[in-house]
């Protein structure tokens, strides 16, 4: 967990507050291309993240968690809602304003692999953003790029090779320095070890953790797995089908989860002892499509406690313990 949390007036100050974030995907059909249809892929979605914090975002493929990531970093245009960093909207920059925010924002993608141009070597590709935003001198730049490969446990010679040269858990620490050299505040991690092998997992969540701690970086960390958002993560959201249920700091969720959705993904960790069992939820059905959800509360079709009004009333996101809110109208807390 974060220790560079800094605090304004003795409380945590929020760097990023994401407010009624909507991305819709249209569908176009018939002779004229018009649209018939919106996926939503992210549907009305509220959180903050505090300086120097570790936000984790979990959920099933296709929730919606790695689309907020780029939503929030403009990477894919927003349908509406806003995105503040610092207290400024920058929804709301002309292209200029943005490129300054975009120094201090950046992006580990989840496949290091596909995320480099593999024509050049790595050096030249960690040094792009230096050169678009012109940063220093030609120079500076070599020697920021040496700086960033060696705060991520490379060395200087690596800067001369091919991303075909090295293996996936250095490439992703290829990306880390891409997104490291920018000297940026906040780092959007999008499933950042889901394509390395678990001890390889483990190296690198050490350098993020390691790096947050001696930069004061704060994290939004997008994954599926469970077990790696508890490791490093200070809060955590859950995300089903496009919206936030549950949202709760790391201790509290994982000891006392409430909805049932986030029951169910707690129950499918494995434990590393054959004498422990666990008793798995086994959701029924599978997940509907974002084309087309279900009414009322988005989740009801595969919930073991739904009840006749599930169908009709899309539950707010309540505050059912300190810190602790969840959008289920019959949890028992």
């Amino acid at each position: 967990m974060s220790d560079n949390i800094q605090k304004s007036n003795g409380k945590p100050r929020d760097l990023i507050q994401v407010e009624n974030l909507v991305k819709y995907y249209p569908v176009r059909g018939g002779i004229f291309k018009q649209v018939v249809a919106q996926v939503k892929a992210v549907d009305d979605v509220s959180f903050t993240i505090k300086k120097g914090e570790t936000l984790g975002l979990v959920g099933e493929s296709g929730c919606g968690k790695t689309t907020v990531g780029h939503t929030m970093l403009g990477l894919i245009p927003f349908t509406s809602g806003q995105v503040k960093y610092a207290g400024t909207n920058v929804f709301e920059l002309d292209r200029n304003q943005l490129n300054d925010y975009r120094q201090k924002m950046q992006i580990v993608f989840q496949d290091p692999y596909s995320s480099l141009d593999p024509r050049l070597p790595i050096g030249d590709s960690i040094s792009e953003g230096l050169n678009i935003h012109n940063i220093g001198s030609k120079q500076d730049r070599f020697e920021q790029v040496l700086q960033a490969l060696k705060d991520v446990g490379l060395e200087d010679y690596h800067a001369m090779r091919y991303p075909h040269e090295f293996s996936g858990g250095q490439r992703q620490r290829i990306g880390i320095a891409r997104a490291l050299v920018m000297n940026p505040e906040f780092i959007v991690l999008d499933e950042p070890v889901s394509a390395l092998d678990v001890s390889i997992q483990a190296q690198v969540l050490n350098i993020l953790r390691s790096l947050q701690r001696k930069f004061g970086l704060t994290y939004l960390f997008v994954a599926h797995n469970l077990a790696v958002v508890e490791h490093i993560s200070d809060r955590v959201a859950v995300m089903y089908l496009g919206k936030v249920v549950e949202l709760a700091s790391r201790e509290e969720l994982f000891s006392h989860p409430l909805h049932p959705y986030t029951k169910a993904l707690m129950s499918a960790i494995p434990i590393p002892n054959p004498e422990v069992k666990r008793d798995r939820v086994i959701l029924a059905g599978d997940v509907p499509s974002p084309l087309n959800p279900p009414a009322g509360c988005r989740f009801h079709p595969r919930c073991p406690i739904a009840r006749p009004d599930c169908a009709e009333i899309d539950p707010e996101l309540e505050e059912l313990r300190p810190d602790h809110i969840v959008a289920c109208r019959y949890v028992e807390n």
